[in-house]
Parts: C-alpha cells; sequence; structure tokens
C-alpha cells in the first residue's frame, strides 16, 4: 500500500516538473510535499503503536476466498498502518485454530460460525468479535447424476452418498434443508448418507472416489468444482432458507480480547479499512487474494464478486444468533447464553474511529447503517 502511494506521488511530481518546464522551485516544493506525507504516515503508525498493549499478532485462516480480508489487510498494509505486525497461518480445520487459540499460538482466527458456536457451547472461553463472511458456501454433485436435468434442488441427493465435514457450517445447512425436505439421513434410496470427513479438501477430494456422488463445498471449493466438470446441487445464498448465512467469524478468547483491548481496536480498524479497498479495487483484491489461494483469478473473481458470498467485517449478531438456534434445533449442539461471548464494541469502536476521521464516506456509513440494524 505504502510503495502504491509513493509511486502515484513520484508519477505526481514528474507531471508537474513537465508543466512547469523543469523549474526547480516547483519540482522541490513537490518533493517536500511527498516527504511530509510520508513523514506523517510513518508518525501515525507510530502513535498508533504507542497505545498498543502488544503489536505482534498470529493470525490463523483457512484455504478460503472467504477470509479475504485479513489477506487484503496484510497486502495493503492496513496492519502495519495500525502498527500491528500480523503473521497469517493457514490451518486445515476449526478444531486445529481452535487449539491454536488456546494454546496462545493464535491471537484471531477465522472460524466457521457453526464450529465456533459448538465450541462455545462445550464450555471453550472463545469469544466472537467481528464477522469474515456471509454465505459462499454450497454442495456439488458428480455430473451424471443431474444427466438430462434441466432443474433439481437437494432432493437429488436422494440415495446418494454426500462427503461433509462434522461441525461445520456447509453440513448444518444441508441438515436444515433436507429437514425442510422431510428427506432423512441414513443409507437408503429415499435418505441421504452423509460421510465425514475432517476438512473440506479432503470432502472435495472424495469425489474423486467411486463411493462418493457429492460433496460440500465452501469458496472457492464451488467455483473450483463447477470449473472441472462437477454440477453445482445448489449455492446457500439461493436458497430462501440460507439467505443471509454468517458463514465464518472472527474469534479470540475472552481473555486476550479483555487484555489487549488497543490491539484488537487496531486489528479490526484494519479488516475494515481492507473491506473499503475490496469494494473500491476489484481487480487487484483478487491479485491479494492469490497470494494465499492458489486458483485461477476468474474462479476467485466469481466467489468474490460473483454475488454469492460477501466478506464482510460486522459481526452480525442478529444472523449468528438465528443459526445458533437452528443448530440447537437440529440437536447440533446444547443451547447456552451466547450474550457472556459475543463482543460487538470493537467492531463498533473501530468503525466509529474511522467514521470520525473520515466523515464524508459512503463505505463507511453504510458499514455504520448495517450494523446499527444487524447487531
Amino acid at each position: 500500500m505504502k510503495k502504491r502511494i509513493l509511486a502515484a506521488l513520484f508519477a505526481a511530481t514528474l507531471t508537474l516538473t513537465a508543466f512547469a518546464g523543469c523549474n526547480t522551485a516547483s519540482s522541490d516544493s513537490t518533493s517536500e510535499n511527498s516527504a511530509s506525507a510520508s513523514t506523517a504516515k510513518e508518525s501515525g503508525t507510530e502513535a498508533a503503536k504507542a497505545t498498543l498493549e502488544k503489536t505482534s499478532f498470529n493470525l490463523g485462516h483457512l484455504n478460503s476466498t472467504a477470509h479475504l480480508l485479513g489477506f487484503v489487510a496484510k497486502e495493503e498494509g492496513y496492519f502495519e498502518e495500525e502498527g500491528l505486525d500480523v503473521t497469517l497461518t493457514l490451518f486445515s480445520s476449526a478444531a486445529e485454530l481452535s487449539s491454536g487459540l488456546e494454546s496462545e499460538k493464535l491471537d484471531v482466527a477465522f472460524i466457521g460460525s457453526v464450529p465456533a458456536l459448538t465450541f462455545q457451547s462445550k464450555g471453550h472461553d472463545l469469544t466472537i468479535f467481528g464477522g469474515e463472511m456471509t454465505n459462499g458456501h454450497g454442495y456439488v454433485i458428480k455430473p451424471e447424476y443431474v444427466e438430462g436435468k434441466t432443474d433439481w434442488d437437494v432432493s437429488i441427493l436422494k440415495g446418494r452418498n454426500v462427503a461433509s465435514v462434522k461441525n461445520s457450517v456447509q453440513d448444518a445447512e444441508l441438515q436444515i434443508l433436507l429437514k425442510d425436505k422431510n428427506i432423512k439421513i441414513g443409507e437408503g434410496e429415499d435418505k441421504v448418507n452423509i460421510v465425514y470427513f475432517d476438512s473440506q479438501k479432503d470432502a472435495y477430494n472424495a469425489l474423486k472416489n467411486d463411493t462418493i456422488d457429492a460433496a460440500s463445498a465452501y469458496s472457492p471449493y464451488t467455483s473450483l468444482a463447477e470449473s472441472q466438470g462437477y454440477k453445482i446441487v445448489y449455492r446457500c445464498s439461493e436458497e430462501e432458507l440460507l439467505k443471509n448465512q454468517p458463514c465464518c467469524r472472527q474469534v479470540a478468547t475472552t481473555e486476550a480480547l479483555s487484555k489487549y483491548p488497543n490491539s484488537y481496536n487496531a486489528f479490526e480498524r484494519a479488516l475494515i479499512k481492507a473491506y473499503k479497498f475490496t469494494q473500491e479495487n476489484k481487480e487487484q483484491t483478487v491479485k491479494d487474494v492469490k497470494k494465499y489461494i492458489d486458483i485461477e483469478e476468474n474462479l476467485i473473481n466469481t466467489e468474490v464478486y460473483g454475488g454469492y458470498g460477501t466478506s464482510v467485517p460486522d459481526p452480525d449478531k442478529q444472523g449468528t444468533v438465528a443459526l445458533k438456534n437452528s443448530i440447537v434445533e437440529l440437536g447440533y449442539t446444547e443451547d447456552y447464553d451466547i450474550d457472556k461471548l459475543y463482543n460487538t464494541e470493537i467492531y463498533k469502536n473501530a468503525l466509529a474511529s474511522l467514521i470520525k476521521e473520515n466523515p464524508g464516506d459512503k463505505i463507511y456509513a453504510e458499514l455504520q447503517e448495517h450494523f446499527d440494524k444487524y447487531e
């Protein structure tokens, strides 16, 4: 980010020099302005660092375009602007991310909302304090099972072996849709046999087996599957029962959030800035994501900007509570008091500070409107 700003200022300097007939005073003035801007930015970063309880952060994520806010915040220098030195580490499952938080190897983890909720219900002292993605997942099936058909729904899975991940958003959503259609889970022509795997990658790769007919898919596996000839059973964004489903949440230990409030505020500010960047710089956003998710850029663009999911830092408490109630009804987990483990103040304060600094910014204003409606 800093490099691009300096490059732009350098280009402006050359333009001014040309118009002035290589006037030395004009060139010197522009150079001084450029230096002043750079110094001011560095001073701002130093001032931010001075208020932080800790500056070194470890962020855990999955192999998913859903976690792009972390990628963009890192690549565009927003963590650095907020005085944070953030290291991103790839994990393969929500359970590993949870363990990373509790062992203090991670400061923040992007965890699926369903596993985050089940961990909380089982006594893990993990607090949700922000959002990462809404929707963005579904199921795919081998093409021979829809051959000759022009339209289908989740009923196409009857009599099939479906690879999924236990304790995942995808699995919970499938069960919600099956229940709505009065389709039972198990073996038999009128049932759906769910075969569980440890990770989304394993579930997707199971499609290569003769015994697996369909599989769960979170972003970017849905687009990847389609590009490889598989057919999409459904995307959750297109199902009325699953619209605006909170997918991934920002999670930290309750103790850490209490101990380092300024540092987590800085982290949230960086993600909000990253969200703004994704709305204004789509081409560069795709390039940033590709550094972490190595698939074709057109597939990344489909997942990020195709309307199937949105990466927004809002904690969306109402949506998450509604999801918790759904999985309790499914028997996924026991009910519990979620209020003790849900922190909306960090996001609220981070967004308020950015609006104060940028009072006319339309994107920040839209985020505030969304937060006021769905807190």
